[in-house]
Formats: C-alpha cells, structure tokens, sequence
C-alpha cells in the first residue's frame, strides 16, 4: 500500500534493528530479560509477522498483523501500522453495544494500532498510514467498523483518532485497565 509519502509493506528481516528501537523508545523492552534476550524475542515477533503476512491470505483469513512503515523518499523504516484482533468487553461502554444491554460478554472486533518512531512524530505519518488501512478495511474488507484503543494519557493517539474522524469513547470502569479510551469508525458505506 502506498500513500503520497508513505509505503506500508510486509516486515523483512533486515527491518530488525530498527523496528526494536523504535518499540523499545515507545513501549520499553517487552522483557525483564538483559538486551540480547528482548532482541532474540523481537526477532521471533518479526519472523512471525512476515509469516502471518505470508500465511493468513492463504487461509482466507483476515489481514492482521503488523506492517513496516516507510519514507517512500527515502527508503527509512519509521514505524509500523496494522489490523489487530480485539477482544474485550466492548458492551460495556454504551456507544459500543450492539444490543439493548450490556451481556458482560467479550467481543471480537478489527482494531487498527500504529507507532511512530519518535524522531519522525507530529508530523501526520501515523494519520496517513491508518488511512491508508481505514480505506483498505472499508473497501477491500469490507468492514462495518474499525476500533482503536489507547490509555486516558495517550493524547497523542487521541489526537490521531480525531484526525481519522473516529467517534472517541470512554470506558468508565477502571477494568480491563488497556480499554481506557476507544476510537470508533463506522464504514460510510
């Protein structure tokens, strides 16, 4: 997929060192393991993205996973975007139920996740990378919505959410505590 500044393509290997410092400077290690420990385990996450790329379409499964995003002027890996399975108890939040009341039940929905190396933020890639997907989730996939979730501290994803037109929610139950704030586009079509 390709935006006027952006490609978002399949992970390849060679995108190791540089999607595990742009994870690690946004969300910390991921292990309580020395540096070596937390890159063998980033490799693993990294071989198994390029295969679901591979081996998802082939099971006639949906599209998740993550992708690299990169400069199409310059070829540099600057984050990642992709469709990830949620499962929460999204009727739990009023905006959000599909029926009358709250069934206490988990549901499964598409959710849409990005991060942005931070030496290349606030300038509009996360917004046109998760357009490019929206567009792609609502025409090719046909999607009724598309969720994103982030923490009540989070305004940078906020501000991202508001850009994309999503309707943001909030839980208003301190559990689960990752379901703080929920964007929400229904497809137009």
């Amino acid at each position: 997929m390709e935006t006027e500044r952006l490609i978002i393509r399949t992970f390849e290997p060679p995108d190791l060192p540089h999607i595990h410092r742009i994870l690690v400077q946004t969300f910390g290690r991921g292990t309580q393991g020395e540096e070596a420990q937390a890159l063998r385990e980033r490799e693993a996450w990294l071989r198994w993205s390029i295969l679901s790329q591979e081996w998802l379409p082939k099971l006639n499964q949906p599209p998740y996973g993550d992708r690299a995003i990169v400069l199409r002027s310059t070829g540099v890996l600057i984050g990642a975007a992709g469709y990830v399975p949620l499962l929460a108890p999204f009727e739990q939040i009023p905006e959000l139920r599909r029926g009358e009341t709250a069934g206490g039940h988990y549901t499964p929905e598409v959710g849409l996740f990005w991060v942005i190396d931070p030496a290349h933020r606030r300038r509009g890639y996360a917004a046109e990378a998760a357009r490019m997907l929206i567009e792609h989730a609502f025409k090719e996939l046909r999607l009724e919505r598309i969720l994103a979730m982030t923490e009540h501290d989070n305004a940078a994803s906020q501000a991202v959410m508001h850009k994309l037109g999503m309707r943001i929610t909030c839980n208003s139950r301190p559990e689960p505590q990752w379901m703080q704030v929920v964007g929400v586009l229904e497809n137009p079509g």
